[in-house]
């Protein structure tokens, strides 16, 4: 085997098994919450697109720093599914599809809409935060970031994929996402691209409990697991592989 396809196998070797078991065991049925989201996100983009329903789509999905915070907490649920009016549809509707249907196959869907809107949230107070430093601050942000609309899945996107990627061993490639992210802010330092460092923040976060949790809780299982908990077989996980080692976790489903 050549190393670049055996790398591959390693790295991604036990995240391709889980999703493929959970396509092959209920194809479409894997990611209803998915689906539903996919679904949602293109009607916010058709409503938002018709002069009687763009206010309708702001007042319930739109946040803004500007906002108080109870608005902006009960908007955020919503504002994940808003798409951005200044980036083509078709990108969020891929990034949702794509990362969110990996992680519902993965983890299972209570799971995904945990984290991704853990990520969002981060984002969206670290926007307050950073307005309330002010530009100069090392971490601060122009008063005028206070009034830009902050919609999208690309935070949920983010920290999704970097906790599916190191909760099933893919460490490369969560770094790698981990580290553009860190290179968006460095050529182009907007709003958006500190969100995302707030986003990965939240989740590193979050991975750190669920180390901590297997770690020292009681009564985990520790064999590596596929789709809906069920035990990978042999064939589906390289002995040794990345999906336990370091943190010793077993890949989840709900």
């Amino acid at each position: 085997m050549r190393p670049p396809a055996r790398w591959a196998r390693e790295e991604w070797g036990p995240l391709y098994g889980a999703v493929r078991g959970a396509l092959r065991e209920r194809l479409l049925r894997a990611a209803p919450m998915t689906l539903g989201a996919v679904g949602l996100t293109a009607l916010l983009q058709y409503v938002q697109n018709r002069p009687w329903g763009y206010q309708l789509v702001q007042d319930l999905g739109a946040v803004r720093a500007q906002d108080p915070l109870w608005q902006a907490l009960l908007r955020t649920p919503l504002s994940l599914f808003v798409p951005a009016l200044d980036l083509p549809v078709w990108g969020a509707l891929a990034q949702i599809l794509l990362v969110f249907g990996i992680a519902e196959a993965c983890i299972g869907w209570w799971r995904t809409l945990i984290i991704a809107y853990a990520a969002t949230l981060a984002g969206t107070l670290y926007a307050r935060t950073g307005i309330s430093l002010g530009a100069h601050a090392p971490f601060g942000l122009p008063w005028t970031d206070a009034q830009v609309v902050d919609t999208g899945p690309s935070a949920a996107v983010v920290g999704l994929a970097v906790y599916v990627s190191w909760r099933y061993g893919a460490y490369v490639t969560s770094g790698a996402v981990t580290l553009a992210m860190v290179a968006e802010v460095l050529v182009k330092e907007n709003l958006a691209g500190k969100e995302h460092l707030a986003a990965l923040m939240a989740v590193g976060l979050i991975c750190l409990a669920v180390a901590v949790r297997h770690r020292y809780g009681p009564g985990l299982r520790l064999g590596p697991q596929g789709a809906y908990g069920r035990p990978l077989r042999p064939a589906q996980w390289r002995s040794g592989s990345r999906a336990g080692r370091g943190s010793g976790l077993p890949p989840i489903q709900s």
